[in-house]
């Protein structure tokens, strides 16, 4: 897969991928940003993703989708800043059959974003004069 990533003006920086671009910016003290950080994109990933595969689980086997939601948790060093943990809570309707708990945590946890930074990827970046 190939994204071109470019940018547009200001703190916006924006990623265009098939037929799909993903609009990100910096906020500054003078203005809350236009689209949502690129780090907040990255988390969205990881939930969203998460949340397909308890989707599909789900229309797999003809349950209701209606009340079921993840609500995603980060918590950060507060020296660093960085990301050290995270909760994703699938929170089902009283009506949800008990006995699909276990496997909506396991549907979760097939998430390929999850699954990748388990095992991260090497990276590679440098500079390529075109033009």
């Amino acid at each position: 897969m190939e994204m071109v990533i470019d940018f547009p003006g200001g703190a916006r920086v924006d990623a265009h991928f098939g037929p799909y671009e993903v609009k990100t910016d910096q906020p500054t003290p003078f203005s809350p940003g236009s689209a949502p950080t690129p780090f907040a994109v990255f988390l969205a990933s990881i939930g969203t993703c998460a949340g397909i595969y308890v989707l599909g689980f789900c229309q797999q086997r003809g349950l209701p989708t209606e009340g079921i939601r993840i609500v995603q948790r980060v918590q950060s060093n507060r020296l660093t800043g960085m990301t050290e943990h995270i909760d994703l809570e699938i929170q089902v309707p009283p009506s949800f059959p008990e006995k699909y708990y276990g496997a909506l945590i396991r549907s979760a946890d097939q998430c390929k974003v999850k699954k990748t930074l388990e095992t991260p990827p090497t990276f590679k970046v440098f500079t390529q004069v075109v033009g």
